[in-house]
């Protein structure tokens, strides 16, 4: 637990000063004496800002985005990474401007990384001056509508960018608006040209815990965070019905599932995704380890973790 490097993901629309935070992100961890490394998206063939961070460990993700055309390329080029590279002390992730970060933390809270990352921040970045011209019906598409709705929900510190350029009556505005939308537990800080506080950049508001069910393991309380990600690992083989109906009877918080798991009915290994009552399987031919990682907001982790234990028990 304690080896896994903390990741810090910004999302925003475009233009709306990610690359800038990210430099200030970037320049506060080097003057700390560590070696952070980057991912930056790109929907083109090219990226035109790489020249800004030309001496840094970077992976460049090209011709899609992280959330949807090239997730599993980030996954597979960050496992090269973390795996060739034993001194990365942070790793600063910036998507796309169209990208939605909750597929960022799929990418991130996959078995392959769960145990060598810890997500630390989902940091959404609003372009204060425009977003009411972006939420307008005249004036912007509801693709445009839908993102930056998805951006501000899925973000755990808000930073609206660009206050120098509202006066006072479209600044209330903006900030109702985005008060109304986002988590409350999300604070927002705002800037003009990216400069907030880099206690206030840092600071830990994901929380993620892996539990193995074969080792006597104490389950600390921990606080609520807005996103969560618990693995629970080592558990036997269940029933196929049984353990949909399981997921299917969690609270509404848990949005995500996914893993590898063994059923009684046979001994092959799954891979297993599950979302919306649905549980897709993949047969796999491997001798992994059995896992479960859930994700959700407000997650009630001692009771998800005491429920599941008692779950296998029930049917060995």
């Amino acid at each position: 637990m304690n080896n896994r490097i903390p990741v810090f993901i910004l999302t925003g629309f475009l233009g709306s000063g990610k690359t800038t935070v990210l430099k200030r992100m970037l320049t506060h961890e080097k003057g700390l004496g560590k070696n952070p490394a980057l991912i930056l998206n790109e929907l083109g063939s090219e990226n035109v800002e790489k020249e800004l961070f030309e001496d840094e460990s970077m992976i460049e993700m090209l011709n899609g985005c992280i959330c949807c055309t090239i997730q599993d390329d980030m996954k597979s080029e960050l496992v090269q990474l973390l795996n060739m590279r034993q001194d990365v002390d942070v790793l600063l992730i910036e998507g796309t401007g169209i990208a939605n970060p909750r597929e960022i933390v799929e990418a991130l809270t996959h078995p392959d990384l769960i145990d060598q990352v810890d997500i630390q921040s989902v940091i959404g970045l609003v372009d204060a001056s425009r977003y009411l011209e972006y939420q307008s019906i005249f004036q912007s598409s509801k693709e445009i509508r839908v993102m930056l709705k998805q951006q501000v929900t899925s973000s755990t510190l808000i930073i609206m960018n660009k206050m120098d350029l509202l006066d006072d009556k479209k600044m209330k505005k903006v900030i109702a608006k985005v008060e109304d939308i986002k988590r409350k537990d999300a604070p927002i800080a705002f800037s003009t040209f990216g400069d907030v506080a880099t206690e206030v950049l840092f600071a830990k508001r994901f929380q993620t815990e892996t539990i193995n069910l074969k080792e006597n393991t104490h389950h600390h309380h921990h606080h609520s965070h807005p996103f969560q990600a618990l693995k629970i690992s080592g558990f036997e083989a269940v029933s196929k019905g049984k353990f949909k109906s399981w997921l299917n009877g969690q609270e509404q918080s848990l949005v995500r599932a996914k893993g590898y798991v063994r059923f009684q009915e046979d001994d092959t290994l799954y891979s297993f995704q599950y979302a919306s009552g649905q549980l897709q399987l993949i047969p796999l031919e491997s001798n992994s380890e059995t896992c479960m990682i859930l994700i959700g907001s407000d997650l009630d982790q001692n009771a998800l973790t005491s429920s599941f234990d008692q779950f296998v028990r029930q049917i060995h």
